[in-house]
């Protein structure tokens, strides 16, 4: 069983940073994509950035400049650093890990960002 633990949500003000971290523990073979997505209140859930074995990265629109997503591979962790965080982007943040031969979905159970002054 894979187990995915998101940290470092929090209130910011507008223009702030934070960093979110996914640390994934437990069976986990051939990662294939790690990934953030997020959702706000009264909408749906929309990918924020991928983040593939091969190091390909792919942003949603709204984020392109401001969001960066990184993984380290020794600690099976992914983080997603957020610049120049605006009121819009305040959702729940979720951690998504793509892996092993048949391409299962792992999620992890949110962590909660708002910006707000």
């Amino acid at each position: 069983q894979v187990q995915l633990v998101e940290s470092g949500g929090g209130l910011v003000q507008p223009g702030g940073s934070l960093r979110l971290s996914c640390a994934a523990s437990g069976s986990i073979f051939s990662i294939r994509t790690m990934a953030w997505h997020r959702q706000a209140p009264g909408k749906q859930r929309e990918l924020v950035a991928t983040l593939n074995r091969g190091g390909s990265t792919i942003y949603a629109d709204s984020v392109k400049g401001r969001f960066t997503i990184s993984r380290d591979n020794a600690k099976d962790t992914v983080y997603l650093q957020m610049n120049s965080l605006k009121p819009d982007d305040t959702a729940v943040y979720y951690c998504n890990l793509i892996a092993g031969p048949f391409a299962v979905n792992y999620w992890g159970q949110g962590t909660q960002v708002t910006v707000s002054s």
